[in-house]
């Protein structure tokens, strides 16, 4: 992958989606390390800068996550399952707390949903890798 620096494409960009490329055909599987940010300064001639935003893309893309002190690996990618909603049923979407993240193993970048159901209980769900439908019941 060569980055273009001429290009209307930020840098950070191009070395994402390089990345992005690896991930999507398999040279980097699920769990694997991902090159370093002086890896990638390395092999592509870009400030230690365009490395961080570049993984901090991916990250917040949720095909990356990060471990403080062991580098960033590919997530690995849920199957989606789908969540059956009736009439009366509030759904709203936003980020979740440090908290809820460990608690539902979301990685970092991953919204999540907030189910509210008539009869007043509250599901949270990652976004990631779940389908809402509604129905008419």
């Amino acid at each position: 992958m060569t980055i273009d620096p001429y290009s209307d494409i930020p840098a950070y960009k191009q070395l994402a989606g390089g990345v992005r490329a690896l991930i999507e055909s398999g040279d980097l599987a699920p769990g694997q390390r991902i090159p370093s940010e002086s890896d990638l300064v390395q092999r592509h001639g870009v400030a230690r800068e365009t490395a961080r935003r570049a993984i901090a893309l991916l990250r917040a893309e949720g095909l990356i996550q990060t471990i403080q002190g062991q580098g960033s690996f590919v997530t690995d990618p849920q199957e989606a399952v789908t969540v059956r909603c009736r009439k009366g049923t509030e759904i709203a979407a936003r980020m979740p707390s440090p908290d809820e993240r460990r608690a539902l193993g979301i990685p970092e970048g991953v919204p999540i949903f907030i189910v509210r159901y008539p009869e007043g209980q509250e599901s949270k769900l990652r976004a990631d890798s779940n389908v809402i439908l509604f129905t008419e019941e």
